[in-house]
């Protein structure tokens, strides 16, 4: 059995959509402990701890605001991160983050540079790190049914840092920093097409791929990407590792979570439906254990 050499935290977007079953879940371990480990697949990062267990990886997951600032929810990140490592008295951790959880993390770890000393890498997984134009499309038409639907359910102080410009004044203001800490950074950006999007993601998809081409339903391939290198002031340079992500996903498929929409892409009658979801949601837990096991590849 493979033994990692650090612990691996993960990092959740913005508007986790599992935040009333991770409510329920919190009760119903303290009262069954292990024997609640089966319902870790209504987790954000789905059936993602016990995977990692089962294959003798020690794995973390974070709670932060449903939706607030980039500024709170980092600050709550980082609270979160400092309690693991008091209690399980571990010296570094890596760091997976999705979504706007890569942008918490990037922000919590160039400000505060002693915490950054125990951050070995960060990865990140659909992280709109150039913004996305479908924030900047919302704001710019902010009577529109979709948005007022995502109003429901978003605070807007973190839908504001998700645009092409919040997300542009954040890299240079983090930049500096993040060149001249000793931070691994890597990065993955997947795609879906049009015709196997999550049906909520049909509109969002449809306008980034106007202004930005291939999309995961919220955030581009270019956003995701990041760059490939960033630059201190005093001319440090650190490259940025960016991946691809090995299959099709959308951005709820990139945290293990199929979805039935997938079956406009095949045949599904002539499917077997459930074995169609086991097999994809397995695979990407499988491009997970991979990401995991070539981290120590970093030393």
């Amino acid at each position: 059995m493979y033994k990692q050499k650090y612990p691996i935290i993960l990092a959740h977007g913005i508007a986790r959509f599992d935040v009333l079953t991770n409510s329920i879940l919190k009760f119903i371990n303290r009262i069954l402990c292990e024997r609640s480990i089966d319902l870790d697949n209504l987790h954000y990062f789905k059936g993602m701890r016990s995977f990692f267990k089962h294959q003798g990886y020690e794995v973390y997951s974070t709670n932060v605001a449903f939706a607030k600032s980039i500024v709170s929810r980092a600050e709550e990140l980082k609270q979160e991160v400092l309690k693991i490592l008091n209690k399980s008295q571990i010296s570094k951790v890596h760091i997976i983050a999705h979504s706007m959880g890569g942008l918490d993390a990037r922000y919590m770890i160039a400000n505060d540079e002693e915490l950054a000393n125990k951050i070995v890498s960060l990865t990140t997984i659909g992280t709109p790190h150039l913004g996305t134009s479908f924030a900047d499309w919302g704001l710019e038409h902010g009577g529109d049914t979709i948005i007022k639907k995502i109003q429901s359910i978003i605070d807007l102080g973190g839908y504001r840092d998700l645009t092409t410009k919040a997300c542009e004044e954040l890299n240079s203001k983090l930049e500096d920093k993040e060149a001249n800490n000793s931070v691994i950074y890597q990065t993955y950006a997947s795609y879906q097409k049009a015709e196997s999007i999550m049906y909520p993601f049909d509109k969002s998809w449809k306008i980034i791929y106007d202004k930005e081409g291939d999309n995961d339903g919220l955030v581009s391939i270019i956003s995701q990407k990041w760059k490939d290198k960033i630059i201190g002031k005093n001319g440090v340079i650190k490259q940025i590792k960016q991946n691809a992500f090995p299959v099709l996903a959308d951005h709820f498929n990139q945290v293990g979570w199929w979805n039935i929409f997938q079956l406009r892409r095949i045949k599904w009658w002539q499917q077997n439906i459930l074995k169609e979801k086991n097999d994809y949601e397995q695979q990407i837990k499988n491009i997970y254990l991979e990401i995991v096991k070539r981290l120590d590849d970093f030393f």
